[in-house]
């Protein structure tokens, strides 16, 4: 589990790919590595994987990306020099200043604008039409691993507003129209919508 917190961009050293599967290696600073463990969960970009080898005195951690998550996510997009969010898995008794996150990637959302100001930054993006009806204004999301409140929704768009402390730690700031974002839905939400889908059908409602 995660909290959609980032606590740092890694860089992109190597990407190898294979058929239907793919092996990242990413740069770390070693203070975020520390005290781990072979097989330890990791979000990159929001994306649960698998830390398979790493070194805390070279600052490096490598991941396999199994065809299933290519499909789901923006990582088989990744190339050497990019960089990611990364945020270690929950530990009992750290602060969850986002929201609970599992980093289960449902798909994709692409920007379609940008405005930016000295201290404000407003991104709009298109969700995938199957994930559409669990988006609410001021509901949470997750958008890279980022944990975000949804501005206003409109036809499959929604608003996001960043402070430049966001926009600084994360990779948001340097993301640009048609973009791609890996997006993990508030699972309460689909939780309530899924429920209510299935009264309204044993009634005849739907």
């Amino acid at each position: 589990m995660f909290t959609g917190i980032v606590q740092t961009k890694a860089k992109v050293i190597q990407v190898v790919e294979k058929e239907q599967f793919l092996s990242i290696k990413l740069q770390v600073e070693p203070v975020h590595l520390q005290a781990l463990q072979r097989g330890a969960s990791i979000a990159i970009n929001g994306t649960c994987l698998t830390a398979t080898e790493f070194d805390i005195g070279q600052g490096w951690v490598a991941f396999d990306v199994i065809a299933e998550t290519l499909k789901l996510t923006n990582l088989g997009l990744l190339q050497t020099g990019d960089n990611v969010n990364l945020e270690r898995s929950l530990k009992f008794g750290d602060e969850i200043g986002g929201h609970i996150v599992s980093g289960h990637i449902q798909g994709v959302a692409e920007i379609i604008e940008i405005n930016r100001t000295t201290d404000n930054c407003a991104i709009k993006l298109r969700l995938p039409a199957a994930l559409q009806s669990y988006i609410f204004s001021k509901g949470f999301i997750a958008v890279d691993g980022i944990s975000l409140t949804v501005g206003e929704v409109n036809d499959g768009v929604f608003g996001l507003y960043l402070i430049p402390e966001t926009l600084s730690v994360t990779t948001l700031g340097e993301r640009k129209v048609g973009d791609l974002l890996n997006i993990e839905m508030d699972q309460q939400s689909i939780s309530i919508v899924q429920t209510v889908e299935r009264v309204l059908a044993a009634r005849g409602l739907s």
